[in-house]
Order: C-alpha cells, then sequence, then structure tokens
C-alpha cells in the first residue's frame, strides 16, 4: 500500500527517514485509510506532536499497534544497518515508557516440515486445511483467533498448531502463535526457543508479552507459555487474559492457540470461550469415542463454533 501523502512532505518533517519508516509500518501493517492519515497530519500541524502520537490521540492506532511497528521498524533497521530508526525508537520509548517486548529470534525445527519442505504431502494437506479456514473466515477489522482442542495427550495437537500459524504467515499474514497450554507446553520445543515471559508472565504480572520473531517467516511471531504456573486454569480464566486477547485481534490477522487435553484439564474450555471458534482434533486409532463424545458435549457449554474436526494419522 503506497502512503497517501507526497514524499517531499515526509522528507520534510522531523526524524526523516525514522519517522517515515515508523509511520509506514503503522499505514500499512494496520491498513490507516487516507483521510484517517490527513487527519494524523492535521493535528500534527497544529500541536507539533509526532505522527505516532498523533494517531494514538485520534484512537487511530493502539498501543499494541504501536509496539508491534516499533518492533518492524528495529527489525528493518537492524537489516539496513542504519541508526535513524533505532534513534526514533529511543525517543519514543523515553516519552511513553515503552518496552519493546521482543524475545530472541526463533526458528521452525525439522518436526514442522511445512517451513522446511513445501512438496511434501503433508504440507500440502495443511495448505487444504488452511484454504478451508480462510473460506469460513469472517470478515471482521480484528484477528480470526481459533483455538485448538484435543481431548487427550499425544494427539498432534501442538504440531498442527504451528503448522497452521506457518501456513497463513506464509500468505503474507500477520500470525501470531500462542502457547496457551500452561502444564506441558510444547511450542518452545518445537521453535527451540526459550521458554521465559511467556503468557504466564503476561497474565499474572499485567506485563507486555514478549513475541518471539521467526526466521524466515516474517509475519509469524512466537508467545511461549512461559514457566509452568501452579494456577493455569485460574490465570486464563482471568479478566487481564481476556483484555490480551482483545489487544492480540487488532494487532494480527490470524491468532492461534495451543491448549492442553480436554480429558485431564479444563483450560481449553475457558480458552475455547474467549477465542470464540475451535477445531477439534483427535488421532486415528488412539483417540477413544468416549472421549471425543466427551469434548464435544463439554465444548457445547463454551457455545464456541466448531470450524471443524481433524483426524491426525502417525
Amino acid at each position: 500500500m503506497s502512503a497517501p501523502y507526497s514524499k517531499e512532505a515526509l522528507d520534510s518533517e522531523p526524524n526523516g527517514g525514522a519517522d517515515v519508516d515508523l509511520r509506514t509500518a503503522l499505514i500499512s501493517r494496520f491498513k490507516l485509510s487516507p483521510e484517517k492519515t490527513r487527519a494524523v497530519q492535521n493535528l500534527m500541524s497544529q500541536e507539533s506532536s509526532s505522527f505516532v502520537d498523533a494517531a494514538l490521540r485520534l484512537g487511530f492506532v493502539t498501543q499494541e499497534q504501536i509496539d508491534d511497528a516499533l518492533v518492524w521498524a528495529k527489525r528493518r533497521q537492524s537489516a539496513q544497518g542504519g541508526g535513524l530508526v533505532e534513534t526514533a525508537i529511543r525517543k519514543i520509548a523515553d516519552d511513553r515508557q515503552l518496552v519493546l517486548a521482543q524475545g530472541e529470534m526463533v526458528k521452525p525445527g525439522a518436526q514442522l516440515i511445512l517451513a522446511h519442505d513445501a512438496d511434501n504431502p503433508r504440507s500440502e494437506k495443511i495448505r487444504a486445511l488452511r484454504t478451508e479456514l480462510l473460506l469460513l473466515s469472517e470478515a471482521s477489522s480484528g484477528a480470526n483467533t481459533i483455538a485448538l482442542l484435543s481431548a487427550s495427550a499425544g494427539e498432534g495437537r501442538s504440531q498442527l498448531a504451528a503448522e497452521l500459524a506457518i501456513s497463513f504467515s506464509q500468505l503474507g499474514r500477520r500470525t501470531l502463535l500462542v502457547d496457551a497450554d500452561l502444564r506441558q507446553p510444547k511450542q518452545h520445543i518445537l521453535f527451540g526457543s526459550t521458554n521465559e515471559n511467556g503468557l504466564g508472565e503476561a497474565i499474572s504480572r499485567n506485563q507486555k508479552a514478549w513475541f518471539h520473531p521467526v526466521n524466515g517467516l516474517p509475519q509469524l511471531s512466537l508467545l511461549t507459555a512461559g514457566a509452568i504456573p501452579p494456577n493455569p486454569l485460574e490465570l486464563l480464566s482471568d479478566g487481564r487474559f481476556s483484555r490480551i486477547l482483545q489487544d492480540w485481534r487488532k494487532a494480527f490477522e490470524f491468532v492461534i492457540l495451543d491448549t492442553p487435553p480436554i480429558k485431564d484439564f479444563a483450560d481449553g474450555l475457558a480458552i475455547a470461550t474467549l477465542a470464540g471458534r475451535v477445531i477439534v482434533l483427535s488421532r486415528g486409532q488412539h483417540t477413544s469415542y468416549v472421549e471425543t463424545r466427551d469434548m464435544l458435549r463439554r465444548l457445547a457449554a463454551t457455545q464456541s463454533q466448531i470450524l471443524g474436526a481433524v483426524i491426525n494419522h502417525f
């Protein structure tokens, strides 16, 4: 998307290229309309404020979106080796007491075949599932939030969650993969990541979530589970988690949530209630009919929309 204002006007403003990078991120990533952009520029002229401050004051962007744009600009600055963006980031961080919550770069492990072998039969099946989910996607301003649920452990739920997130990001869709299994988390293992400052810390300490950028997948971010807390269900039922999820819906196009097995824990039901849309997973020759029936019965109470069912064979 091209910016709805002239290059000369941009270059004449304070901080030059640094501000251009930041506002480009806000405009292109969060689709500010030409009308909104002009309103921001008018307020900038009236109050001698920055583009970021003016857009925030007018309510056109959220603090979460600004954080996302700053991280994007920082990555771009690092790739280009320049210093202007870093200077602007420090200035805005100082002015707004902003903490950039960016974790280490991670990469998909060999088990995540879709990231390494596009021609593999499993990769084709994941893309086919992605197509079906795109056809079911809601036309809304917020992210499509999908929780993956299964009755028991060992059914491939975490791997499928990771592969779906990878598949959406490969389409250029801003995607967040969240390990909401605060019992036996797996996503940090699949991506070779540390498991610090994850979802549990973000909720319990009311702090910014640490998103890990993923090597080779610039549109994908990973939030690990963090240290296993003593009260997972209480954390996931807390209003703070609901508010965090609302912020993610504004900053991403797809949010994929991994969950613990339903048979053992009620956490997945709490997550399904907030997500509103779920995929149920079972494993051929492994998941019993009784377990599947009980999962669906309990899931009905959440009033979540079941987008589909997947049977894993391995």
